[in-house]
């Protein structure tokens, strides 16, 4: 049964290719072959693909000069041959049940494009990058790696590279970049996919597995299910994303981490829970974050997607900013600690639950929890130093807004990713506007900051849910 996956923004037409000049065939020969079931953050990445297009991990580089196309080539044939999870396509069985085949050796090509000067080459190199990333992706006959090098009058310029989410998440995706730099030629540290997933589905896993879900099932019979309400500004297309950047909230973070010992990613989960309660969104606030799942035994190491997403129940009514902070830091470390199951058994359990609440009753669903990503990998926790009023002002005047992507085909109804610059810290609040209004959306962004001001200056600060409650 093939399975071809649409891009994740159906919008984006592919771009139309040029021929290429030429394709440079890529041997490859790297250790382990065979087949089994996919491991859990496998199936929990597909099933989301199969929700919501192809995610990949990838972009367009400068090359260095002097660089040649037998370099890259042989940078591919490192890469694939090193690394099994880019050996491995998926299989199908005849009512869509998927496992993964790892192959021990092959071949896949470096595409070349040719431009005549530094502009031709330059929208040479965004053209392949958009078809890259918009073109659907035959998940059982194509290598999950596409590369490609754009020449600028015969000489490599630019290199476009993107792999299919299934091979790696962000943490994988940084031991790549640093065996290749150091063209570590010992085997890859840590357990590989096959292995990972036969454990996964031995009486160990499901024991792991079940666990798990005794907590998870725990934690929902805490709340009842809210879905969020409706939108009364809905937009086409529907699903937005906007982008806040602040050093004011970098600055804040790091003060009330310094004064309560809590580390950023538990501050930065405790504003999301006030900022949902605040909106109107979420009271209490049901958050699932995700766990990268590197701190298990064999797994720092590995390059696949190992990501799964936790649950966390956070009150935050009649409480101050502190109190909700400590609470977070409790459930995050519980969340993270019970991120690693079967997807496949959460999918029954949320099931069950559903039935037993009865047809009437709202089920669980994307509609009555949020999302959170902090992608920021080793961030930087409080220091401790004191921070002054004029200087959260000052910093605060710096932060920029700005609508990023619009599109149609669904992202979770509500997922918010974060990330790091040099001295700042980027809120993106991708949601659904048939449910919250891009005004509401912004605010979700602008509260969190607002808040961690509030907090960085007043260690007794209230969070005033019910008085600034804001619906959309």
């Amino acid at each position: 049964m093939a399975v071809t996956l649409p891009a994740e923004n159906p919008a984006d037409v592919p771009a139309v290719l040029p021929v290429p000049s030429a394709r440079v065939p890529v041997a490859f020969d790297g250790q382990g072959s065979g087949s089994g079931p996919l491991t859990w953050g496998q199936a929990e990445i597909l099933l989301t693909m199969r929700q919501k297009g192809w995610l990949c991990l990838g972009g367009t580089l400068p090359l260095e000069p002097g660089t040649t196309v037998e370099a890259v080539a042989e940078d591919l044939r490192f890469m694939v041959s090193r690394f099994p999870s880019m050996r491995t396509r998926l299989s199908f069985d005849d009512s869509g049940v998927p496992s993964q085949v790892l192959s021990a050796s092959g071949r896949t090509a470096l595409e070349i494009y040719d431009a005549a000067d530094e502009d031709g080459a330059r929208e040479l190199a965004a053209t392949v990058d958009v078809h890259y990333r918009t073109a659907s992706r035959d998940l059982e006959n194509e290598w999950p790696v596409r590369m490609a090098v754009v020449r600028r009058d015969g000489v490599p310029t630019y290199l476009v590279v993107y792999s299919c989410h299934l091979v790696t998440d962000g943490f994988g995706a940084q031991i790549i970049g640093r065996d290749m730099a150091a063209r570590d030629t010992e085997p890859p540290s840590g357990t590989e996919q096959l292995d990972l997933a036969r454990w996964q589905h031995s009486e160990a896993g499901r024991r792991q597995s079940a666990a798990s879900l005794r907590y998870w099932e725990k934690r929902l019979q805490a709340a009842e299910p809210r879905p969020f309400p409706r939108s009364a500004d809905r937009r086409e297309p529907r699903h937005w994303t906007g982008e806040l950047t602040s050093p004011a909230l970098n600055l804040a973070v790091r003060a009330i981490g310094g004064r309560t010992g809590a580390d950023s990613p538990s501050v930065l989960l405790a504003l999301y829970a006030i900022a949902l309660g605040r909106r109107g969104v979420l009271s209490p606030a049901v958050i699932r974050p995700q766990a990268s799942n590197r701190f298990r035994p064999g797994l720092a190491g590995m390059v696949s997607n190992l990501v799964q997403t936790g649950i966390c129940v956070i009150e935050t009514a009649d409480s101050t900013v502190d109190q909700v902070i400590a609470r977070a830091q409790r459930d995050a470390m519980a969340a993270y600690k019970h991120a690693y199951h079967d997807p496949a058994g959460l999918a029954a359990l949320l099931a069950r639950d559903a039935a037993q609440r009865g047809p009437e009753a709202a089920p669980w669903d994307g509609y009555s929890w949020a999302f959170l990503n902090d992608r920021r990998g080793n961030s930087q926790d409080g220091d401790g130093k004191p921070v002054t009023a004029e200087q959260l002002e000052l910093e605060s005047a710096r932060s920029t807004f700005r609508w990023s992507m619009k599109k149609d085909n669904p992202f979770e109804p509500l997922y918010l990713h974060i990330h790091d610059t040099a001295d700042a810290i980027v809120l993106t609040m991708c949601a659904d506007t048939h449910y919250l209004a891009p005004a509401t959306i912004e605010g979700l962004a602008r509260d969190m900051e607002a808040v961690a001001i509030a907090a960085a200056l007043d260690p007794a600060v209230p969070v005033g849910t019910a008085a600034a409650a804001i619906h959309s």
